[in-house]
């Protein structure tokens, strides 16, 4: 009998899809993800579903391992219900040994019921790169330590409690996680297959990294996006979210040169981490019987549309990488299907042939795996209770209603990939049929048994 391949799944943080070297992207360094894609199927149009948070990866984290869509959480996904069956908790009911380490958003429950062993877990959003406040594995699930750190010592004796029992002082987080990840890979004796989670907090800012990583990118040699903007055309309520006061209004060019140039040298670093993790692979001599799944949690804007954070629908924001590679997995093959990440889930459970849990609502992408066939004509989007889009063939429409503020934008993403031209004026006919697709998939879903969901159409 064939032993049942491993899985490793590789998760970044605020990775948005086009940042991958030999694919989409000739400015930045991935030569480790690269040789993954070239052993592998990458999705050209993976997306996310939004976030009904500002902190957008936990409900897009809470979505991958319980294939659950967005309306149909636990709130934003702070929790996990044990009616929402886990990814990891799945795998280990049959006959897996699971590992995860590295961020986890969706809290301390969910985490115990999906893992069997673990080091160095992040119970958090963010954190200093270097100093990232972390937990030992605990086999009873419980994880009562904590330690405190005073936030902004230089102006304030306010301090934050974390789910932490130690911290390795001056270890880069990206190292920290790859580093689990490699030993546990040394030191596991058992013949049963695995799943390894390593969830990465790079390239999540503060954007920090070793120094040679970021000698790399010159800034005088970083490119501004086409569709740069010193500030978004109109205010939907995000001006002072957290993400858009990382640089100050308006956005001036130099300034995003160099967020940009930061992104990279983090891109480039976990990028190195991941080839350290395939080679601990090889060493096993178990890369043929691996299967690897890199994906990002959201996009990030950096200077599109006047924006720096995710809290938007365009595509630099709900895009994300999304690659299958290794065992049986076609090489080198591009999809374009339209696809979520809570479809990595069912996937996966195709993928070891074990029956996929009834509450899962994510798509298997087997079919678009090996036979190319498309998984959804259209993609529907949200963020909060502020923006609703929907997404068919080549054209994009976005709705905002914000207090008082109704806009609409219409984009040809054929002609226009990077949202630079609205021509919602132009082509009213167009914005009424997506319009109507966009109320037709309101009425359906169960967003308006939310309070996100009841706030924008009352407003609509």
């Amino acid at each position: 009998m064939t032993k049942q391949p491993n899985i490793i799944f590789l998760l970044t943080d605020d990775q948005r899809f086009n940042t991958i070297g030999c694919f989409n992207n000739k400015a930045i360094q991935t030569p480790n993800i690269d040789k993954l894609m070239k052993n592998g199927t990458y999705f050209e149009n993976a997306c996310i579903q939004g976030g009904t948070s500002g902190a957008v990866c936990m409900p897009s984290r809470a979505m991958i391992h319980t294939g659950i869509n967005l309306f149909h959480l636990q709130g934003s996904g702070e929790e996990i219900p044990s009616e929402h069956t886990l990814m990891g908790e799945l795998l280990l009911k049959h006959g897996y040994e699971t590992f995860g380490t590295g961020k986890w958003h969706n809290g301390i429950s969910s985490y115990a019921r999906s893992f069997s062993n673990g080091d160095n877990i992040f119970f958090g959003g963010m954190d200093d790169h270097w100093n990232v406040p972390v937990h030992t594995f605990d086999k009873v699930g419980e994880y009562n330590s904590k330690s405190f750190k005073t936030l902004d010592y230089l102006h304030s004796n306010n301090k934050r409690a974390f789910i932490s029992d130690h911290t390795h002082t001056s270890v880069h987080s990206s190292d920290l996680f790859a580093n689990s990840a490699c030993e546990y890979l040394k030191d596991k004796t058992s013949k049963n297959p695995y799943f390894m989670y390593v969830s990465y907090m790079a390239p999540h800012d503060p954007r920090t990294m070793p120094q040679i990583y970021l000698d790399m990118y010159k800034i005088d040699n970083i490119e501004i996006p086409p569709n740069y903007l010193p500030e978004h055309p109109f205010n939907f309520g995000q001006r002072n979210i957290r993400d858009e006061t990382l640089e100050k209004y308006p956005r001036e060019k130099q300034a995003i040169k160099k967020h940009i140039a930061e992104y990279y040298a983090m891109i480039t670093h976990l990028d190195d981490t991941i080839g350290q993790i395939v080679e601990a692979v090889k060493k096993r001599g178990e890369y043929d019987n691996t299967i690897f799944i890199l994906a990002g949690d959201n996009g990030l804007a950096l200077g599109q549309h006047g924006l720096m954070g995710k809290q938007n629908l365009y595509e630099h924001s709900v895009r994300v990488p999304l690659l299958f590679s290794g065992n049986n997995i076609p090489k080198g093959k591009i999809s374009q299907a339209n696809v979520y990440l809570n479809d990595i889930f069912p996937t996966i459970c195709d993928l070891v042939d074990i029956p996929i849990p009834a509450s899962v609502e994510g798509k298997s992408l087997n079919d678009a795996i090996y036979h190319d066939d498309f998984v959804r004509e259209t993609m529907y989007y949200a963020y909060k209770h502020i923006i609703r889009s929907i997404k068919a063939k080549n054209f994009k429409l976005i709705e905002y209603r914000y207090n008082k503020l109704k806009e609409t934008q219409l984009y040809n993403l054929e002609d226009d990939s990077m949202e630079i031209k609205n021509i919602a004026k132009e082509y009213q006919e167009i914005v009424n049929k997506l319009r109507k697709k966009l109320i037709d998939y309101g009425n359906k879903s169960d967003e308006k048994k939310t309070i996100h969901g009841q706030e924008f159409w009352k407003n609509f």
